[in-house]
């Protein structure tokens, strides 16, 4: 049965994945980050990188999986693709960029919310963090043509970048042939995987088998 959370774990995502996670996460150990926000040369880098390698046109319908504050979004449609966005975190939806606060939306955990079947799913830095793994990965072959994901890998106990580690949300550290098996118990194939894709996470290229990168239909 499908796990529907209910409202005493709604408000955990909002400690969880709340204001202390985007904007102090280094200083208050619980992710890598701080300060979030939109940085313009970087993010349009990265989409163009995923235009490119994925040679996205500009009809695809593309859904980034755990968007956050949507500036992979805004990225996409600056460049004149059609992206649309989700995340489970009330916190960065309610302070989502305001050029695409009409295209991103809070996920549930109950489906995906938008009425549209999509040719590309973008999930980058997204699935390390999901207790319900299959059912997700069910749901998202069911709505999507085409996946690619972005996993830090790990041994099953930590991760092969010891950073990922600080992330106190990060709860599956493993390795690709685990993933790969996971995916296709979901109906998914795996097209291509690589430990490197340039353009994409390469402040952490240095560690050779730090990510996972899969391209599945």
């Amino acid at each position: 049965m499908p796990h529907v959370m209910n409202v005493t774990e709604q408000s955990g995502l909002d400690m969880e994945f709340g204001e202390d996670y985007f904007e102090r996460g280094i200083e208050t150990g619980v992710s890598l980050y701080t300060n979030y926000r939109w940085m313009p040369e970087a993010t349009i880098r990265l989409a163009m990188a995923f235009i490119d390698k994925l040679c996205i046109g500009r009809q695809s319908k593309i859904l980034d999986f755990g968007c956050a504050k949507g500036y992979l979004v805004k990225a996409f449609r600056l460049l004149w693709r059609d992206a649309w966005g989700c995340d489970i975190s009330p916190y960065a939806i309610s302070n989502c960029d305001s050029d695409v606060k009409d295209y991103v939306k809070l996920y549930d955990g109950l489906g995906i919310p938008f009425d549209i079947h999509f040719d590309l799913c973008i999930a980058k830095d997204v699935f390390e963090h999901v207790v319900d793994i299959e059912r997700t990965l069910s749901e998202l072959r069911g709505r999507c043509s085409h996946m690619f994901a972005v996993i830090p890998l790990g041994n099953g106990l930590k991760y092969n970048v010891p950073a990922y580690d600080l992330d106190k949300t990060h709860i599956i550290a493993q390795t690709e042939i685990w993933w790969e098996d996971v995916f296709k118990s979901c109906g998914w194939t795996v097209r291509e995987f690589s430990y490197r894709k340039e353009g994409i996470k390469d402040n952490w290229s240095q560690h050779k088998n730090g990510n996972g990168f899969f391209e599945l239909i």
